[in-house]
């Protein structure tokens, strides 16, 4: 990876690339220490340092706008608008007929897809950022401290327009920001800039273990807490690697007087092949029952319940929902995201066949067999990377927002993959002689 890099910034054009994609990041990094009008910065850092790392409800959209939510900033929403519109457009994919003709239209029906996305991103911005508002304005942001209620001072229509208005300016900022890095810099935007999120995240998470550790300073905990986070990422690097290749052979045709076809190739199934969409899936329905107890008044049983079993991170209960929405969610997005009837009658179109498999309806049931058995260890492995720092980092104080959780390791080491997968083909695109020897 190291080397990629470095091969990067000795060419010319990439290192231009690499310097602009820096630039962008830094100005994001920049855009999420900046507060919006309306808002007692003074009040914002007590209850923040009153909270020591435990975020509650607003974690998992916190971690994705890099601890922006908490600062209450203009980049407070940070990209999970655009990652929320993006995973409906693609569900609305298959549901809708016109979309779905749009997806099969190639450039143009995609490019018609991102501007529907981009619409939903700011219809979702102005939703979130009126909750976000209205969250801060009732205390309800940080529960337990003592001037959450005096965050937003002026609580007048005014003020309450221009905190939503700003909010939803930052975010398609950041959706802007993300397309110039697609477009100028090294490619796959949005995903960089929920890398870099995260990571802004680990260095203050780190250290809020070390000190509450009590073994040699903490710094004992702290090189455990290291050890399993490198343990950690080489188990997502060696399974987000594994695939299982089908083979496809493609017979031979003439048209006019040339032979095409005669090649083989093969489908690469990953083992992982929903990615880290079912864990974000569990972890945002996992919270909608939470956050409906905390804005109910009253002492009913069923608040009471949900706030003793669905709130903890660490509770049985928890535990077991979570597992099991991971598992299902996970084959619920495998099966709308691959379709063997639709990669089978290509194949045939084209020529193509599976060895001992014949065309049509049996290589599509044949796909889905074996898409289904290796679903189901891509789905444990999830919901196992997801569990593991809860249940063998809860002695070192580690919380719902640990660094090294599941959502965390699958994005940071799945877009640096990515990255660095795109960074490599540049370079050897440029560095290819072909027939030039």
């Amino acid at each position: 990876m190291l080397t990629a890099f470095t091969q990067a910034f000795r060419t010319p054009d990439l290192r231009k690339k690499l310097l602009f994609t820096l630039g962008v990041i830094v100005l994001y990094r920049v855009g999420t220490h900046v507060p919006i009008p309306g808002v007692d910065y003074r009040a914002v850092q007590d209850c923040v340092a009153q909270a020591s790392g435990n975020q509650g409800l607003f974690g998992l959209v916190n971690l994705f706008s890099g601890g922006a939510l908490l600062q209450i900033t203009i980049f407070a929403l940070g990209i999970l608008p655009y990652i929320t519109a993006s995973i409906i457009l693609q569900l609305l994919t298959v549901v809708i007929p016109r979309l779905e003709a749009l997806k099969k239209e190639g450039q143009a029906g995609t490019a018609k897809i991102t501007q529907y996305t981009r619409y939903l991103t700011v219809a979702l911005a102005i939703l979130q950022g009126t909750g976000l508002v209205a969250t801060a304005r009732s205390g309800a942001l940080f529960s337990g401290c003592t001037v959450a209620s005096s965050i937003v001072p002026d609580r007048s229509v005014f003020t309450t327009i221009v905190m939503v208005v700003t909010m939803t300016a930052g975010t398609a900022l950041v959706m802007w920001l993300g397309e110039l890095i697609t477009d100028r810099g090294i490619g796959n935007g949005m995903s960089i800039l929920m890398f870099v999120s995260i990571a802004a995240t680990f260095p203050s998470a780190l250290w809020a273990i070390k000190k509450q550790g009590t073994l040699a300073g903490g710094w004992i905990e702290f090189g455990a807490v290291i050890a399993v986070g490198l343990a950690m990422v080489g188990l997502v690097v060696f399974v987000e690697q594994a695939q299982r290749r089908i083979p496809v052979q493609y017979a031979k045709r003439m048209v006019g007087r040339r032979a095409y076809g005669g090649t083989s190739t093969y489908i690469p199934l990953k083992v992982n092949q929903a990615g880290v969409i079912p864990v974000i899936f569990a972890s945002s329905l996992l919270y909608v029952p939470a956050l409906v107890a905390q804005f109910s008044s009253g002492t009913s049983g069923w608040k009471t319940w949900i706030e003793q079993n669905l709130v903890k991170g660490d509770h049985p209960v928890y535990i077991s929902l979570y597992f099991v929405l991971i598992v299902f969610f996970a084959f619920f997005y495998v099966s709308i995201s691959f379709n063997p009837d639709e990669v089978a009658d290509n194949m045939k179109q084209y020529g193509g066949f599976v060895p001992g498999i014949r065309a049509g309806r049996p290589t599509a049931q044949y796909l889905s067999y074996v898409l289904t058995r290796i679903t189901w260890p891509g789905a444990l492995y999830l919901g196992v990377i997801a569990l593991v720092p809860t249940i063998a980092l809860a002695g070192f104080g580690a919380t719902n927002n640990f660094p090294f959780g599941g959502t965390s390791i699958l994005i940071i080491v799945g877009v640096g993959l990515e990255t660095v997968r795109q960074i490599e083909s540049r370079l050897q695109q440029r560095h290819y002689e072909g027939f030039l020897r």
